[in-house]
């Protein structure tokens, strides 16, 4: 086991002996065959994506491999010859403490158990005006855009670090759990970042990607207001809400910079603002640490 010095990753490959670790505080495999995992970052805290990479030993089995955390299996995608990668979400509702992966790889297996650590998340106090704090979201709102967050097009799209959206300053930050009107929340966390920009400012595509949802108020998209999904590949989904203008239709490749929309205040809000997700494997993860380092 070794610590890459450039990625902070941990790395792990064994042999054909078989040991049992399952509460190391990083990365450990126990494997039939040789199989090399390497996990990054090798600290995360809960917020963090976790990039699985997987080397099977054995070229010529020419299969994906699969990876098991908590009975869910996700899924792996080809980056290089002989090496996958699984991108694997934490939020603010679980727990910290050990994930046990499961990697299966044809005849070799492996199980890491990878610490995430605790991470404190903000309270905020929010007062909807009247006309807003009742509004509910439609099916067809609902339907739309759980169908966007569960994407998973084996094609990589985006490459190297994502760009910011907008160029206003960040008033509401990733994981911040909520009081609306006076109630509490239940199950809920800010899942993504606001942005204040002016009604009007241009909003960015951080990365290469395909709209894959265009969805407005007078549709009925009455809680996240005008919208934009953009599929980034393998499970990467970002979503920008509540805007004033939308300049894409479903379908269209955009570039990483290219402008997409324009900052609003339709939907559910409090004032204008652009909020920002970021979606890995239909789970909503922190998308400022995208803008600091490379998921390549």
């Amino acid at each position: 086991m070794f610590i890459d010095k450039q990625t902070g990753a941990t790395k792990i490959k064994n042999s054909l002996v078989m040991v049992i670790a399952i509460a190391l505080p990083i990365g450990f495999a126990a494997s039939v065959k040789a199989l090399e995992v390497q996990v990054i970052p090798s600290k995360p805290k809960l917020g963090d994506t976790l990039s699985v990479v997987v080397t099977p030993d054995n070229p010529a089995n020419n299969r994906a491999p699969s990876i098991t955390v908590n009975q869910k299996t996700y899924p792996t995608f080809a980056i290089a010859p002989n090496k996958f990668r699984a991108l694997l979400p934490t939020t603010p509702l679980e727990k910290p403490g050990n994930r046990v992966l499961q990697v299966k790889s044809g005849d070799e297996a492996s199980k890491i158990a990878v610490y995430v650590g605790d991470r404190k998340f903000p309270v905020q106090r929010i007062t909807l005006p009247p006309g807003k704090s009742g509004l509910k979201a439609t099916q067809l709102e609902l339907s739309r855009v759980a169908a966007l967050k569960n994407l998973k097009t084996p094609q990589k799209y985006w490459n190297g670090t994502f760009l910011k959206p907008n160029k206003g300053r960040i008033t509401t930050i990733y994981g911040v759990r909520r009081y609306y009107n006076g109630k509490f929340a239940q199950d809920y966390y800010h899942r993504g970042v606001d942005y204040a920009g002016a009604v009007g400012s241009p909003v960015m595509a951080p990365a290469d990607g395909r709209i894959a949802l265009v969805g407005r108020v007078s549709q009925g998209f009455r809680v996240h207001g005008n919208i934009i999904g953009i599929d980034h590949g393998q499970g990467v989904i970002t979503t920008y809400l509540h805007l004033s203008r939308i300049n894409v239709k479903e379908g269209d490749f955009v570039k990483a910079g290219q402008v997409i929309g324009a900052v609003g205040g339709t939907g559910a809000v409090t004032g204008p603002h652009l909020h920002w997700g970021l979606y890995v494997q239909g789970e909503a993860v922190d998308p400022v640490p995208w803008r600091e380092r490379k998921f390549n």
